[in-house]
């Protein structure tokens, strides 16, 4: 953990943009929101008719990783960070009415609008829950997937999410994820920008690091790939990436039994 980042800060500046992105998806961040993106990502567009637009406007993931989590019908799945709800509501198609997805974001603003829209377009298979992917809502062992696109990098304690991730897979169950890293360690000033953490810059782990955390909390890291269809809009954010080698990847994992 960073010791010299304002967490506090972090979770204000997280949750504002966040906020933000989930009443005006069409306002200016440091990254790209919405169909174009997605679909550029790798988003099957079938899938995308499917989810309710206003979810797939307030999209701001930076990958695509439903090949690497390879649900199935019948199957328990959690998606940290789960925003207004696209990759939940996608997650939802994959098992579908016989499986369940659940998806978790602290951004109050979020959840009331997955929720919302779920209920409204018939996703009854599909929940939302307001916490922590620090300190996850959920029992041990209770899901067969857990996926996430783009937040885990806006975590100051990595290691507890993935060991919460561990904690709440049954024994061969998968991670499947997109994220942002870095080639090189960023410098300080950039690790103590909270608004940097915040758009998704300053959390960026090396990818070696990043990969033995997940390793360190129970892992087996498979398939791992660089996505690079996705870019950060802002001139400070694309400054940071080329010096730095601040990139988006996607991966997969099992936990050992």
């Amino acid at each position: 953990m960073n010791e010299s980042l304002d967490t506090d800060e972090l979770e204000r500046e997280v949750t504002s943009i966040y906020r933000d992105v989930a009443t005006s998806a069409d306002a200016d961040f440091h990254f790209e929101t919405g169909r174009e993106l997605a679909e550029r990502l790798g988003y099957d567009p079938a899938d995308l008719d499917a989810v309710p637009d206003e979810a797939v406007d307030s999209f701001a993931g930076v990958g695509y990783h439903f090949d690497v989590a390879a649900l199935e019908p019948g199957e328990a799945v959690l998606d940290l960070g789960s925003g207004s709800g696209t990759d939940a509501f996608v997650a939802g198609l994959h098992v579908t009415e016989t499986g369940t997805v659940a998806g978790v974001d602290m951004t109050a603003a979020q959840v009331e609008k997955a929720r919302d829209l779920a209920a409204e377009n018939g996703f009854h298979n599909v929940e939302f829950r307001r916490g922590y992917v620090e300190d996850l809502p959920f029992e041990d062992e209770s899901f067969d997937a857990v996926i996430s696109n783009g937040v885990i990098n806006l975590s100051a304690e990595k290691d507890r999410v993935f060991e919460e991730a561990a904690r709440v897979l049954r024994p061969g169950g998968r991670l499947a994820l997109s994220d942002i890293v870095s080639d090189e360690r960023l410098p300080e000033r950039i690790k103590n920008d909270a608004d940097l953490w915040a758009a998704c810059i300053g959390g960026a782990e090396q990818v070696d690091s990043y990969t033995d955390l997940i390793e360190a909390a129970g892992f087996d890291v498979g398939a791992v790939a660089e996505n690079d269809d996705y870019e950060f809009v802002s001139e400070r954010a694309a400054n940071a990436c080329q010096r730095y080698g601040v990139q988006s990847l996607s991966l997969g994992a099992r936990k050992r039994d």
